[in-house]
C-alpha cells in the first residue's frame, strides 16, 4: 500500500505540540520511523498520527499530575497553619507567656516544620496549658497529639503533632534549654502577651 505523506497525520486534537510547524525536523523524523512500520498495517490505521496524539495525551497527564501536587502541597501548609494558629489560641487562653512561633519549613534537617515555645508560671499553669492545647486543637483543627511527654513533673512539656511541635516550659528551664536560639536559622514570630 501507499504511504501517507505527514499532512496526512492529522489528530482529532490537532493542536498536539508535536504536530506544529516548529516541530517540523520531529515530525518528519517520527513520520519516517513509524511510516516504515505501517506497510504492514491496513492504510485505515494512521500509527504515526495515534503515537502523536499518545505523546498529546501524556504530556496532558503530566501536566495535571504537577497540578495536583501544587494543590496538595498548598492544602497541608494551611492545614499546618490551621494548626498553628489553634495551638496559639490554646496557650493564650490559659494566659501562656512569652509565646514564639519558630517556623522551619525553609530549614532542610529540621525534625519538625513549626516549633511552637511558651512558657508558663507553675507546674499547674503548665499542666493547664498542655491540656487547653489538646482539646483547641481537636476542635479548631481535628487534630490531636501523636506524644505528650513531662505532664507528671509539668516543668517542661513536649507535645508532638508531627510536622508541629509544641514546647511549654517553667521559666527557668526556658531559659536553661533556649530552644528558640538553638535554631537561629528559623523566622521567630513573637506572639503578644494577652494581659
Amino acid at each position: 500500500p501507499g504511504k501517507a505523506g505527514p499532512e496526512s497525520a492529522v489528530l482529532p486534537l490537532h493542536h498536539s505540540p508535536i504536530l506544529q510547524p516548529s516541530n517540523e525536523r520531529l515530525r518528519m523524523q517520527m513520520y519516517s520511523f513509524f511510516t516504515n512500520w505501517q506497510i504492514f498495517m491496513p492504510k485505515k490505521y494512521n500509527l504515526f498520527a495515534y503515537f502523536c496524539e499518545y505523546l498529546y495525551l501524556c504530556s496532558l497527564l503530566r501536566a495535571i499530575e504537577s497540578t495536583c501536587i501544587i494543590i496538595e502541597l498548598r492544602m497541608k501548609k494551611k492545614n499546618k497553619e490551621k494548626l498553628v494558629e489553634a495551638i496559639v489560641a490554646g496557650l493564650q487562653e490559659k494566659k501562656g507567656r512569652d509565646i514564639v512561633v519558630a517556623d522551619l519549613t525553609e530549614i532542610e534537617d529540621a525534625v519538625c516544620r513549626f516549633f511552637v515555645i511558651c512558657s508558663g508560671g507553675s507546674p499547674q499553669q503548665v499542666q493547664a496549658l498542655a491540656h487547653s492545647v489538646g482539646e483547641t486543637c481537636r476542635t479548631q483543627a481535628d487534630a490531636k497529639p501523636l506524644a505528650v511527654d513531662g505532664l507528671r513533673n509539668a516543668e517542661w512539656v513536649a507535645m508532638d503533632f508531627a510536622d508541629v511541635i509544641v514546647h511549654i516550659f517553667l521559666p527557668d528551664l526556658r531559659a536553661f534549654y533556649d530552644i528558640e536560639h538553638l535554631w537561629a536559622d528559623a523566622d521567630l514570630q513573637n506572639i503578644p502577651n494577652l494581659d
